[in-house]
């Protein structure tokens, strides 16, 4: 028997759903494809093929995500963890710095010093441009921006 794919999609929408509101708790590969009702191996062939991921690549991409907020909130970095559903910190840190390129901490650390030197993350030019350079490190590094020329007057045609 054939589905529509209107239907087959549906179906993987409504898991995709599922793991965006239960990412913090303990979810396996049954559940989410019992959640679409297809079998294991055909969910994640469906999955991947519609979302460009496999299940728990998206899982481990949500719970990223989410910690991401709640670390720039201020929460610290064992408790981000725990409150996405990872259960171990090591291996937290480990998956946050291979889809972020940096570890929980050092993403922290940068969140509170773009709060607390917001121009400090301004390209120097850009805060040059728009008269922003009150800091010295940024007024420092600024080129000067030449301004703009005016445009050459087209000939006139004499008719």
């Amino acid at each position: 028997m054939s589905y529509p794919r209107v239907y087959l999609y549906k179906r993987l929408v409504q898991a995709k759903l599922f793991i965006d509101e239960q990412y913090a708790t303990p979810i396996n590969l049954g559940s989410v494809a019992g959640e679409a009702f297809f079998s294991k191996f055909h969910f994640i062939r469906l999955f991947k093929k519609a979302y460009g991921r496999t299940p728990g690549q998206y899982l481990t991409a949500v719970r990223v995500d989410r910690a991401r907020t709640l670390l720039r909130g201020g929460h610290n970095v064992t408790d981000a963890c725990y409150a996405v559903g990872f259960d171990s910190l090591s291996s937290f840190t480990g998956l946050f710095k291979r889809l972020t390129g940096q570890t929980p901490s050092a993403f922290k650390r940068e969140c509170q010093a773009m709060r607390a030197e917001p121009l400090h993350f301004v390209p120097p030019c850009f805060a040059a441009h728009h008269g922003w350079a009150s800091s010295p490190a940024v007024a420092a590094a600024s080129v000067a921006v030449p301004p703009a020329a005016a445009p050459a007057e087209a000939p006139k045609e004499q008719f």
